[in-house]
């Protein structure tokens, strides 16, 4: 199977969202929560995703993950990630409680399409949101799909990441094979997505690679980056029918006190101007 044909078939049976005017999500990605030890990438930026989760809860987004929220390629456990990030799973739980959480698989938690860590809660391959307005539709998936060994091959993956690669990211090597550390292969992968928004002219939405876009008129591919950035985490904006890639990092005050700063890093780019083109 052709990597466009897996990423159709991620929004065959895709669950449809409505997107009005008033409408207001925030979309992350590739969290990838752990278990608390020194492989745990999102332990340094848990307080920065808190932070964010409590604003967006407070502000009355629905809150969408793209998959990869919790690392289950080096872990084989998800109780354990609940015990370690229990305030995350509290204040998602609230979401859930509101109808305003809607969670998608990645690769790295392809395992979740197979139980549900809150109750009637499933997990997609995609999610589409039905502009009220035009009714045109944006296409949210992992991006997985554009990554043949991510994918197809993806149970060698996992193998590979946990009993290869996790001992050695210990010694510096990185995984050759992930779109998040190997240049060649997130360019590689971003070429293949951004070639699937030109076939079908829509909106893609995706994680992944962990490299934060943008699109525009000339390319209608985002991507959310990651929650494991050195110094910040990243995600996407859809208010009022605008997207724009949002970054929350630590910041300083002018007397010196330390504050989870939010800043704006592109956008907003309105719907309007961008379903036109597709």
């Amino acid at each position: 199977m052709s990597y466009l044909s897996r990423i159709d078939r991620a929004f065959s049976d895709a669950p449809v969202l409505p997107l009005s005017e008033n409408g207001r999500y925030v979309i992350f990605s590739d969290c990838h929560r752990g278990i608390g030890t020194s492989n745990d990438n999102f332990l340094k930026n848990q307080h920065l995703y808190f932070a964010a989760l409590n604003y967006y809860y407070q502000h009355s987004f629905c809150y969408i993950e793209l998959g990869d929220g919790d690392e289950l390629w080096e872990n084989r456990s998800f109780s354990a990630i609940q015990n370690i990030h229990s305030n995350v799973f509290w204040l998602l739980s609230l979401f859930y409680e509101e109808h305003r959480l809607f969670m998608l698989f990645g690769n790295h938690d392809i395992a979740k399409k197979d139980f549900h860590p809150f109750s009637d809660c499933c997990f997609h391959e995609g999610l589409r949101l039905k502009d009220c307005v035009t009714g045109q539709e944006l296409y949210l998936t992992h991006g997985h799909q554009a990554d043949f060994f991510n994918s197809t091959l993806w149970r060698l993956s996992c193998f590979l990441v946990r009993y290869l690669w996790k001992p050695l990211e210990q010694f510096g090597v990185l995984d050759p094979t992930s779109a998040a550390k190997n240049y060649k292969v997130k360019n590689k992968t971003e070429r293949r997505l951004q070639e699937w928004t030109k076939i079908h002219k829509k909106i893609l939405i995706t994680g992944h690679t962990h490299r934060p876009v943008l699109g525009s008129k000339d390319s209608l591919y985002f991507n959310t980056g990651s929650c494991v950035h050195p110094r910040c985490i990243t995600c996407i904006e859809l208010v009022h029918r605008e997207l724009s890639l949002v970054k929350w990092t630590l910041s300083t005050k002018p007397d010196r006190t330390l504050f989870v700063a939010r800043e704006v890093l592109a956008g907003p780019v309105g719907l309007d101007d961008l379903l036109k083109y597709s």
